[in-house]
């Protein structure tokens, strides 16, 4: 099926209705024009014919003079033979006198004068006569003036007239053909301006459907137009930095995912050419391989939680619980190895939180990533303070470290799935967007605050309590 074009769309629809409507006009112009000249000639004529019948009335009334001699003296003296053909019927329809001199064919039809007939007055007719010669005829009935003559009637060519009706009709014609042209040219050069941003749009379009997200759309309009090729611009450029986040992603787990097999890999075979000789070794190398195990393992169900949460599938195991529990036991897991990259963690508990109705296993997988980010992020020497509130129906976290913090250009995207603002520590990039989105199911929210690179970086948690807790 042949592509149908806006332009082409354009010409059909759009100019094949607006040269319709011209036609239309020109031709009501043009019967109008002709109206006009026509009636004003037939008015003309008919108080010419009038005239005429004014003054044979006066001669009817005298006595002694001759209506005949009146007749035919009229004629021969009328001013305006050179235009208008006089002329006299008789009794019996025949032409008898002419203002000419000339007799017409007497087989030549009047229909002005069977008119004036049947109406009893007057009689009128515009056509061609005899030949190619366009005329206009107007017949009076006089036969009450004299019983010789039957009618008088007057015949004028509308050469003339039509030749002036031509000129007005060609006039007409090359206003609208100028119209025409104006609205061709005008409605050519819009959608020109339309059509080509949307066939840049769509070479561009398809060179992002492979990938190819270093080209944008020049455009300097300032209408939608413009403001579609703005918005497209700024989908180019997300879709690059998706991108880019993306191949980092995969760059990052693959890092993340060889560092602890290499480990395994490393301590399987030592253990292997040792054969268990040194209780030290075996029991050192053992630890190292369930350590990078369970690691592994938490990084595969980070990575199936993400998977999850894509699909909707991502579901919870609600029920009430002591969330300091859970809190107590991510802090647990994290002092030692504070402890022992000479980082300092600081747990203000309170005696008592309410409870939380939600998942727990969930809930103290968001702990655990954000005290590990925390010190993960941090340096020998910074502090993580955790703290544990409830106010106004909610209990509130928040994990504060002394670490590198966070720039204000990345603030808004460190929850971003993908994202890394530090590509100098281990991660993935989508703990936190994990982790977001468990809080956004509980009805909580999680904010991250940082006053800036080397401030550090405080998450505040918040969950709603358990009513009557």
């Amino acid at each position: 099926m042949a592509k149908k074009s806006i332009t082409r769309r354009w010409i059909v629809n759009n100019l094949g209705v607006i040269v319709l409507a011209l036609i239309v006009i020109e031709l009501t112009v043009i019967y109008a024009i002709q109206s006009y000249f026509y009636s004003s000639a037939k008015q003309y004529l008919v108080s010419k014919i009038n005239a005429v019948g004014s003054v044979l009335s006066i001669h009817s009334q005298d006595s002694s003079a001759s209506f005949s001699a009146e007749m035919r003296n009229m004629l021969e003296t009328f001013n305006e033979k050179d235009k208008i053909e006089l002329m006299a019927i008789n009794s019996k329809g025949r032409i008898v006198l002419t203002s000419s001199g000339f007799s017409p064919d007497e087989d030549s039809p009047m229909p002005d004068y069977e008119e004036a007939l049947e109406s009893g007055g007057e009689g009128s007719y515009i056509g061609k006569l005899g030949g190619s010669e366009k005329i206009l005829a107007v017949s009076m009935l006089i036969s009450s003036l004299n019983s010789e003559y039957s009618s008088v009637r007057m015949v004028t060519s509308l050469t003339d007239i039509d030749r002036t009706i031509k000129s007005y009709i060609i006039a007409v014609t090359i206003i609208a053909s100028i119209i025409i042209l104006i609205i061709v040219t005008t409605g050519l050069y819009f959608a020109g301006s339309i059509v080509k941003p949307i066939r840049q749009i769509s070479q561009i379009a398809r060179k992002f459907a492979i990938g190819d997200f270093s080209v944008r759309i020049d455009s300097k309009s300032d209408d939608e137009i413009g403001d579609l090729c703005t918005a497209i611009n700024h989908m180019a450029d997300e879709l690059s930095t998706a991108e880019a986040m993306k191949n980092e992603f995969i760059s990052s787990v693959s890092h993340e995912l060889r560092t602890p097999l290499t480990a395994i890999k490393g301590w399987a075979e030592t253990l292997m050419i040792d054969g268990g000789g040194s209780p030290d070794t075996m029991k050192k190398g053992i630890g190292v391989i369930i350590n990078e195990t369970e690691r592994l393992s938490q990084m595969v169900e980070e990575l199936l939680d993400f998977s999850r949460m894509q699909n909707g599938h991502f579901t919870l195991q609600s029920e009430d619980m002591d969330i300091l529990a859970e809190l107590g036991d991510a802090v647990l897991i994290y002092s030692d190895n504070a402890r022992r990259e000479n980082k300092k963690i600081i747990y203000e508990e309170p005696e008592m939180l309410p409870f939380v109705h939600g998942d727990k296993n969930r809930i103290r997988q968001v702990f655990i990533n954000v005290i590990d980010n925390a010190v993960k992020y941090s340096s020998a020497g910074d502090v993580v303070t955790i703290k544990a509130s409830a106010k106004d129906g909610q209990v509130i976290i928040s994990v504060a470290d002394t670490g590198c913090g966070i720039k204000k250009s990345d603030l808004s995207k460190v929850k971003t799935k993908f994202y890394k603002a530090n590509h100098t520590r281990r991660g993935s990039g989508i703990g936190l967007a994990v982790a977001d989105e468990i809080i956004s199911l509980h009805g909580g929210t999680l904010d991250i605050t940082s006053a800036g690179e080397g401030l550090g970086t405080t998450v505040t948690i918040k969950l709603p309590a358990k009513d009557g807790s």
